[in-house]
């Protein structure tokens, strides 16, 4: 059912470090809602008053997006325009809103974006990886058995890989990735991107790793990682070794059916288990 009212939720992506990439429209928007919906409304009062803006703020986070979500669009439904935004970039991607988004649209709300800043984009633009084609993960389990899981099952992957990283599990991650990808797989580590101490960091898997570990400063601060996809070669020898790997484990224990078929094709050890063992 289509609403009478005129009313618009608009999505605005905000600055990820450097408060100059608050686009005027987005400041313009910002001023004309009713309310603006806020991942941290600490946060979001910070930014709006660096710009004087001055409007009530509504939480809306993971914990109650799905509660919320009902009591905004009845504001939208009543004739209110609003936004969503989160603490830095563009709403929903690895962040709140999606629920909002999807209730609003059913309810026959008008939502319109207000392009700006992605760390996952901006990471890419400037990694000097291929970037026609590229899978988005977000951030990786912070388990490990889990995250090594996903990592395998994502080491054929062609297209360059994107994750989010925190600082205490930088070192764990990029460990994981050389494992599952390859420690010769090319990656690019960007950090704290448009902020007082960005820095862009290229090499393989194993490169990365050691600068990581070797410099506490690049285990401060907020992360993307790219790792380049699968080549065919890659690919070809993951195929293989995965299809030696079944056929061994049926006769011998998975470490040794691993390490035997990561020798014989070439592919890492841990990209063979296909659904995900730890051993």
């Amino acid at each position: 059912m289509m609403s009478t009212a005129a009313a618009t939720l608009y999505v605005v992506a905000t600055p990820i470090g450097n408060l100059g990439d608050l686009s005027p429209r987005a400041q313009e928007v910002l001023r004309s809602v009713a309310a603006i919906c806020a991942e941290d409304t600490r946060h979001t009062g910070q930014l709006l008053s660096h710009f004087g803006i001055s409007k009530p703020l509504v939480a809306l986070h993971d914990h109650n997006e799905e509660a919320m979500a009902e009591r905004v669009v009845s504001r939208l439904l009543g004739g209110e325009s609003l936004a969503v935004v989160s603490d830095a970039g563009t709403p929903l991607v690895s962040d709140p809103g999606f629920r909002l988004v999807r209730a609003a649209r059913a309810a026959g709300v008008k939502v319109s974006p207000v392009p700006g800043a992605c760390a996952a984009i901006a990471a890419l633009s400037v990694a000097g990886l291929p970037s026609d084609r590229f899978v988005f993960e977000g951030f990786l389990p912070a388990k490990g058995a889990a995250r090594r899981e996903r990592l395998n099952k994502l080491a054929a992957e062609t297209g360059t890989l994107v994750f989010y990283e925190s600082s205490h599990r930088i070192a764990e991650s990029l460990t994981d990735m050389a494992a599952a990808f390859g420690g010769e797989r090319p990656a690019v580590v960007a950090r704290e991107l448009t902020k007082l101490f960005e820095t862009v960091l290229d090499g393989s898997l194993e490169q990365l790793l050691a600068k990581v570990l070797a410099d506490d400063n690049q285990r401060k601060g907020e992360f993307v990682v790219m790792v380049q996809g699968a080549g065919d070669d890659e690919q070809a020898k993951i195929a293989e070794g995965r299809r030696l790997y079944a056929k061994l484990n049926e006769h011998l224990p998975p470490s040794t059916a691993a390490k035997l078929a990561a020798e014989l094709s070439g592919a890492p050890r841990k990209a063979l288990y296909g659904q995900g063992s730890n051993d």
